[in-house]
């Protein structure tokens, strides 16, 4: 049993580094709107290059060893727009009065409205990262476990990229309630999906996982992340920051990535 103490630590602070960047969120300088616009524009930079650059990949990696380069391609891709189609159905099914998408009548309460979209944002953000975690931690997990200098570099990796996808959480949710609790709470049991998917994933699915099944479900949280960063955090940055703000943050967000996917791994 002591073999898995080290893997699963690795993996508890990978996933809880999205707790980090909750406490960041409450830094003065979030309440800015300009702090807001850059914040969510550098977790969908985040999203988008980890979703193109590292996830899709790997799925397909997965994928073609099972069916073949051309098959595993179409199923990856297949797999891509499914996850884009069940984020968007649940984004559908969203009561039209707390969905922001939704047109409004001329009296609705502007400041209302706009508490409830960021915290349906934040909301959404929680759920795409912590779908995102959870096979997260059993890649990382399984990782450690054959080879703990592999784990480390996975873990690092993850841990600097969570770290804005807890901002991403945090701020919306903490201009839309102003509650650092409730802001920190999200963001950080975001985080916790990755060490739950590691034991969960590692101890019940083990003898069940196959290449095939690993890359179907990356490819889905990859199409789920970015629609998420389309649809909510882009949308939101340019509605509550200038422009150029949200690109700024964008470009950051996956400078940042790069900057991690280059060094560790």
């Amino acid at each position: 049993m002591s073999q898995y103490v080290f893997p699963f630590l690795l993996t508890l602070f990978a996933g809880l580094s999205t707790g980090i960047g909750g406490i960041i969120a409450f830094h003065k300088k979030a309440s800015s709107k300009k702090f807001l616009a850059f914040a969510l524009g550098l977790s969908a930079g985040v999203m988008i290059y980890v979703s193109f650059i590292e996830i899709f990949p790997k799925a397909f990696v997965s994928l073609s060893e099972v069916y073949g380069v051309r098959l595993g391609y179409l199923y990856t891709t297949l797999a891509f727009f499914l996850g884009v189609f069940l984020i968007a159905l649940i984004d559908k099914l969203v009561p039209k009065a707390q969905n922001p998408h939704e047109p409004k009548g001329l009296n609705v309460d502007d400041e209302s409205h706009e508490k409830n979209e960021l915290l349906r944002m934040g909301m959404f953000s929680a759920l795409a990262i912590a779908i995102h975690n959870f096979p997260e931690g059993l890649a990382t997990f399984i990782a450690a476990l054959e080879s703990p200098v592999l784990g480390i570099s996975i873990a690092v990796a993850i841990a600097i990229h969570n770290i804005p996808e807890g901002i991403a959480v945090a701020v919306p949710i903490y201009h839309a309630t102003k509650s650092k609790k409730k802001a920190f709470m999200y963001s950080f049991l975001s985080g916790l999906a990755e060490p739950v998917g590691a034991v969960i994933g590692f101890f019940l699915l083990y003898q069940l996982l196959s290449e095939s099944l690993f890359g179907i479900v990356f490819a889905m949280v990859a199409g789920i992340m970015v629609y998420i960063s389309l649809d909510e955090l882009l949308p939101t940055a340019e509605k509550h920051g200038e422009h150029h703000i949200a690109i700024y943050g964008l470009i950051t967000g996956m400078i940042v990535m790069a900057a991690s996917l280059v060094l560790f791994i």
